[in-house]
């Protein structure tokens, strides 16, 4: 790989890192191609880019970005490297969950995956990632939660209507009878 090769790939892993606040590091070396190929369709239909690239590079380029805060990352950077970039923080531990079924166990390995700040490393971090909860469905517990009160409030306040409406019917019916 030429100088110039090796620079436009930085310049390529910088612009990913800094687009998406969450990334995956995977190992892809035992998998057939059929596999990867199935790997990278499927990466696609769930709106995750994949990306393949020297340890070194990656390291470079998130040193530019930020060294102290990749830091937790490095370790994991040894072997072939897969890099599974998304918007959405469970998706990817889904994909990858998915490929461990099929395969049987532990491929492709999973290394490491930094999630808006927070780094997590090892296999047996996969099913934490898998229960992440993503911004969206956060907000919507939220909201759901402040919601509650106020629909308790206006079932009160109808049935406080139906209740103005049974004593004035009843008043009617006495003023009729008198």
């Amino acid at each position: 790989m030429t100088p110039a090769e090796k620079k436009e790939v930085v310049s390529l892993l910088k612009e990913k890192f800094s687009q998406y606040d969450n990334f995956y590091i995977t190992n892809t070396e035992s998998l057939t191609v059929a596999q990867v190929s199935k790997l990278r369709r499927v990466c696609f239909e769930k709106s995750v880019e994949m990306k393949v690239a020297k340890n070194t590079l990656i390291k470079k380029a998130l040193d530019q970005l930020d060294a102290d805060r990749f830091k937790g990352t490095y370790e994991a950077l040894h072997g072939v490297t897969a890099i599974m970039f998304s918007a959405n923080p469970k998706e990817p531990a889904m994909i990858l969950s998915a490929f461990h079924k099929d395969t049987n166990g532990t491929r492709p390995e999973f290394k490491a995956a930094f999630i808006d700040g927070s780094v997590f490393i090892g296999p047996s971090q996969l099913d934490t990632l898998k229960t992440i909860k993503t911004k969206n469905e956060l907000i919507g517990e939220v909201i759901g939660l402040l919601q509650s009160p106020a629909s308790k409030l206006l079932g009160m306040l109808n049935g406080g209507n139906k209740l103005a409406g049974l004593v004035k019917a009843l008043e009617e019916r006495a003023g009729a009878q008198a």
